[in-house]
C-alpha cells in the first residue's frame, strides 16, 4: 500500500493546478463493484512526470488529451502520467471499483431488518482512490461535478443539491473549490426530513428501519442545527459557504462524524433507538456543532498538508463545545469536556507516541492518520480555550475572521493562522504558539499555602513544565455548622503562572483549587489541607465544572501512582451518590470500573471493588426511585449491569423486562444485560439466538456477536477468534461486526480461559492489519487487544511484536499506546500491593 509523502505532495502542488473533476458513478452494476468514470481537467505549469491515485478492481481505459494510456502501467495505486507538457490537460479514466466493508472508500451496508442497501463515501485521509481517480492531496482543490446512476427508489445525496433526472439518474450541483478528501456521496432508500433555514435547504436522513427514531428526535436535531447555524453567523463575518446542509446518519461509520461540506455524515448510533441521558443528547448536539464549525475551518479554509490537522480538529472541537454551550439548551457542555474529552488528551500526551499539537513535519499520509487523536482534538481545543482566556474572545474572533477572509476556498498553514491572529492583538501570539503548539507533555501545577502574619496566608504555585498559564484559583470555605458538607466560594483569583510573587489569600481556605473553571490544560495537585477537604467534602462544591476539575485531578493522581486506586473508589463511594451532574457520574463510574477495577487492581482485589461499585450503583438507583432523574437512574442501571459479579438480579430484570421502578429494558439494555450474563456463564447460545429473533436489527446482530464472543466456553472463543482473524476474504467481518466480536472476547473473569490467545493476538493482528488496512488495524488494536492480561509476559510479547513483526503504522500506533497503558497498569498494581 503506497502512501503519499509530504515531499511528493509539495512537488505535485508546484507542478499542477487542478480545475475540475467530472465524475460519473453507476451503482447498479452488482453487489461487489460499481462503475466509475472520471474526467479531470488540470494545468501543468512545466514539462514533467507526475501521477494520479486510483485503486480499481479493473482499470478499463485511460486517455490523456485523447491519447490512450496503457492500463497496465498502473503501479500499485498510482497511475503514472509521463512526459506531461506545460499547459492544459484532460485525463479520462474508466474503471470498476470495489465496495468496502471497512468504512473506507464506498462503504456498502445491507440492513438486516428489511434487506435494504445503503452506500456512503468516507474519503479522508486518502481514500479517493477507492472511488475515483484523484490528485489526492488537500492543497489541490477543484470543482467537483458528480452524476450518479442508482437503483430506482433510491435517493442520492452529495455535497451540493441533487436533482433526480429520471431513470435512476441523479445530478449534483457543482461544488465550489474543495479538497478531494471532502467529496461526499450517500445513496440508498433514505428516510428524510427536510426543511429550510435562512433560504437554504436543510435535511436529516437515516435508514428506513430507523425512521421512527429519527422522526421522534427530528425537532431537536433541526433545532440544534438552526441554533448552531445562527450562532456561527453571529461570530463569523463569512456566511455559510455552500448551497445546502444535509446531515446523514449512516451505518457502520468508523468515526463520530465527517465534515463533508453540505453533507455531514454521522454514525447512525446518534439516531437513538433506546433511552439515553441528557448528556448523550448533549454529546450529539456538540458533534453537530463541531462538524458545522468545519464548514468554515476545514472546508472553506483547508490545511495545506496533514501536519496542520489540528487547525481543523482543535478549532472544531473548541467551537463545538463553545457554540453548544452558548446556543443550545445544553449549557454545561464544558463539564463533559473536562470529565471525558480532556482525559483523552491527558492520557495521549503522556505516552511515548505523543506529539505536538502542531508537529513540525508529518512525512506522509500514513503518519498523518495517526494524529487524529486526543492531542489534535482535546489538547488542541484546550490550548485554544487557554488562548481565548489569554487573548480575549473579541480579539480571537477578529483574528479568525481575518483568516477566513484571507484564505477563503484556499489552503493555509499554522503560520498563516498565527499571522491572522496577530493582526487583532498586541500580544505575542507567535511566542504563545511556540510554547503551546510546538511542545509535548502535560504541565503540573501544585499549590503551596504558606502562613504569614496575623493569621493570613500566601499562595505559591509550583509549576512543573514550560508553558505559561492563565488560571483561576478558587478559594472555598466550609460552614462549620453545615452538616451537609457544603463549601462556599469565597473568591476566585486570576493568576498567571509562573507567578512573579506569592499571592496573598487572607485566611486559609478549606480548599484551594488551581485551574478552577478548567481554562487551562495541566494536571493539578492539592496542598495537604485541600486534599483532606476533597476527601471529606467533594460533593459539597457548588459548581459542576469545579467538581470536574477535582475528579480529573484524582484520576490523574491514580494513573501516576500518587493516589491508591482503592482511595479513588472510596471517594467515589462517598461522594458520587450525591452528585447531580450526569457527565461526572458517567465519567467517574467509567474510570472506576474499566480502569480501576478491571486493570489497576490486582485480581484478588477485584471482587471487593465490584462490590463497592455495585453498592454505589444501588445507592444511585434508590436515590432516583421517585422518577425525577431518569438519566441518573439509567446511568446507575447500566453500570450496575456492567459490574454485576452474580447473575441473579440482572437475570431477573431480563426475565421481567424491567428494572423494578423502571426503566423498562429496551433493546440496548437487554443486550447489555445479556452480554454480562454471557460473560458470567449464565446464558447459552439458545438465549442469544432468541434475543436476536426479538431484535434482528444491525445493533442486534452486533449485540449477538458480542454475547457469543463473551461466552466462557472454549469452542465459543475459538469461533470468535476465527471470525475476527479469518484469512478468507469471503468471510471477513465488517468493521462494526469485528469490533463487537472483539469487545465480547476479552473478559476480566476469563483470564485463564483466554490466556492461550494472548501470544496469538500479536501475530494474528499484524497479519490481519496488513491484509485489511488502516481502519481494521485501528479497530483490532483498540478493541481486540488483550487489555485484561496485565502481566509482564503480555508486555514483553507486545514489545517483541513492535520490534520484530513490522506492524503497519495504524496498528503500530495502537499497540504502542496499549502497551504503554499496560505498563502503567502494572506499575499501579505494584503500588496497590505495597
Amino acid at each position: 500500500m503506497s502512501v503519499l509523502t509530504r515531499d511528493e505532495a509539495q512537488t505535485r502542488a508546484r507542478l499542477l493546478d487542478v480545475h475540475r473533476y467530472a465524475i460519473e458513478l453507476d451503482l447498479t452494476t452488482g453487489d461487489e463493484t460499481f462503475d466509475s468514470r472520471t474526467v479531470i481537467e488540470f494545468t501543468a505549469r512545466a514539462d514533467a512526470d507526475t501521477f494520479v491515485e486510483i485503486k480499481p478492481a479493473e482499470l478499463r481505459s485511460v486517455t490523456l488529451d485523447g491519447q490512450p494510456l496503457d492500463p497496465q502501467t498502473l503501479d500499485g495505486e498510482r497511475l503514472p502520467l509521463k512526459n506531461l507538457t506545460a499547459g492544459e490537460h484532460e485525463l479520462r479514466v474508466d474503471a470498476a471499483m470495489r465496495y468496502s466493508r471497512t468504512g473506507e472508500g464506498m462503504h456498502r451496508f445491507t440492513d438486516p431488518t428489511d434487506g435494504e442497501t445503503y452506500l456512503y463515501t468516507q474519503l479522508g485521509m486518502d481514500h479517493c482512490k477507492l472511488v475515483f481517480p484523484a490528485f489526492d492531496q488537500p492543497d489541490l482543490k477543484a470543482v467537483f461535478d458528480l452524476s450518479v446512476t442508482a437503483p430506482e427508489g433510491w435517493t442520492v445525496l452529495a455535497n451540493g443539491v441533487t436533482e433526480h433526472l429520471g431513470d435512476g439518474r441523479w445530478q449534483a450541483a457543482p461544488t465550489p473549490l474543495i479538497s478531494t478528501y471532502l467529496v461526499a456521496l450517500a445513496a440508498g432508500p433514505w428516510h428524510s426530513v427536510r426543511t429550510e433555514h435562512r433560504g437554504l435547504p436543510f435535511g436529516i436522513h437515516c435508514r428506513r428501519s430507523l425512521a421512527p427514531y429519527l422522526d421522534a428526535d427530528a425537532d431537536e436535531l433541526l433545532q440544534v442545527t438552526r441554533q448552531c447555524f445562527d450562532r456561527f453567523h453571529e461570530k463569523f463575518d463569512e456566511p455559510y459557504p455552500f448551497d445546502s446542509y444535509d446531515q446523514a446518519f449512516v451505518p457502520e461509520f468508523n468515526a463520530g462524524a465527517m465534515e463533508n461540506p453540505g453533507l455531514v455524515t454521522f454514525r447512525d448510533e446518534f439516531v437513538f433507538r433506546s433511552a439515553v441521558t441528557v448528556t448523550e443528547r448533549q454529546t450529539r448536539a456538540m458533534v453537530i456543532a463541531h462538524e458545522m464549525a468545519h464548514m468554515w475551518f476545514g472546508d472553506l479554509v483547508t490545511l495545506r498538508w496533514w501536519d496542520d490537522i489540528w487547525l481543523n480538529e482543535s478549532f472544531a472541537e473548541y467551537m463545538g463545545y463553545q457554540i453548544c454551550a452558548e446556543a443550545t439548551r445544553f449549557g454545561d457542555t464544558w463539564v463533559d469536556f473536562g470529565v471525558a474529552r480532556k482525559a483523552w488528551g491527558y492520557d495521549a500526551d503522556q505516552r511515548p507516541s505523543t506529539h505536538p499539537v502542531a508537529p513540525e513535519s508529518v512525512e506522509d499520509t500514513a503518519s498523518a492518520m495517526l494524529n487524529f487523536d486526543g492531542i489534535s482534538y482535546a489538547k488542541g481545543a484546550s490550548a485554544l480555550r487557554q488562548l481565548v482566556a489569554w487573548l480575549g474572545e473579541k480579539d480571537f474572533l477578529a483574528g479568525i475572521n481575518t483568516h477566513f477572509a484571507r484564505h477563503r476556498f484556499a489552503n493555509a498553514t499554522l503560520a498563516d493562522f498565527i499571522d491572522s491572529l496577530a493582526t487583532a492583538t498586541e500580544r505575542d501570539v507567535h511566542a504563545w504558539a511556540d510554547t503551546w503548539l510546538r511542545t509535548t507533555g502535560v504541565d503540573t501545577l501544585t499549590a503551596a499555602v504558606t502562613p504569614g502574619d496575623n493569621g493570613t496566608y500566601t499562595l505559591t504555585v509550583d509549576h512543573s513544565g514550560s508553558r505559561p498559564h492563565r488560571i483561576a484559583v478558587g478559594l472555598y470555605d466550609q460552614d462549620l455548622g453545615d452538616d451537609e458538607g457544603h463549601l462556599t466560594l469565597r473568591e476566585r483569583l486570576d493568576l498567571d503562572v509562573p507567578q512573579s510573587a506569592p499571592q496573598p489569600i487572607g485566611k486559609r481556605p478549606a480548599l484551594l483549587l488551581l485551574n478552577d473553571g478548567d481554562l487551562t490544560y495541566a494536571k493539578v495537585r492539592f496542598d495537604t489541607g485541600s486534599f483532606a477537604t476533597v476527601q471529606e467534602r467533594l460533593a459539597g462544591l457548588p459548581d459542576p465544572l469545579t467538581r470536574a476539575v477535582v475528579w480529573n485531578a484524582l484520576r490523574d493522581a491514580v494513573r501516576d501512582g500518587e493516589l491508591p486506586a482503592i482511595a479513588y473508589l472510596e471517594t467515589a463511594r462517598t461522594h458520587l451518590p450525591h452528585e447531580t451532574d450526569l457527565a461526572i457520574v458517567q465519567g467517574v463510574l467509567a474510570f472506576a470500573s474499566a480502569q480501576v477495577a478491571d486493570q489497576y487492581l490486582p485480581a484478588e482485589q477485584r471482587p471487593a471493588a465490584l462490590s463497592t461499585l455495585s453498592a454505589l450503583c444501588r445507592d444511585l438507583i434508590r436515590r432516583t426511585e421517585d422518577g425525577d432523574n431518569p438519566g441518573l437512574r439509567l446511568i446507575a442501571v447500566r453500570h450496575f449491569i456492567g459490574v454485576a459479579a452474580h447473575p441473579d438480579t440482572i437475570a431477573a430484570w431480563l426475565a421481567d423486562g424491567t428494572v423494578p421502578g423502571g426503566p423498562e429494558l429496551d433493546p440496548e439494555l437487554r443486550w447489555r444485560v445479556l452480554v454480562r450474563l454471557a460473560a458470567l456463564g449464565a446464558v447459552d447460545e439458545a438465549a442469544i439466538a432468541a434475543e436476536l429473533d426479538r431484535d434482528p436489527s444491525a445493533s442486534g446482530q452486533e449485540g449477538a456477536a458480542r454475547c457469543r464472543a463473551a461466552l466462557p466456553d472454549e469452542d465459543a472463543k475459538a469461533r470468535a477468534w476465527e471470525a475476527m482473524f479469518a484469512t478468507d476474504e469471503g468471510t471477513d467481518l465488517s468493521n462494526h461486526m469485528l469490533t463487537a466480536t472483539a469487545q465480547g472476547f476479552w473478559q476480566p473473569e476469563q483470564a485463564d480461559l483466554v490466556r492461550q490467545y494472548v501470544p496469538r493476538f500479536y501475530k494474528d493482528a499484524v497479519a490481519l492489519a496488513a491484509r485489511r488496512g488502516p481502519a481494521i488495524a485501528a479497530a483490532v488494536g483498540r478493541f481486540a487487544f488483550p487489555v485484561y492480561a496485565v502481566d509482564p509476559d503480555s508486555l514483553r510479547l507486545g514489545e517483541e511484536c513492535l520490534r520484530d513483526d513490522e506492524p503497519i503504522p495504524a496498528l503500530r500506533r495502537r499497540l504502542a499506546d496499549q502497551l504503554d497503558d499496560l505498563a502503567r497498569a502494572l506499575k499501579v498494581r505494584e503500588g496497590q500491593r505495597v
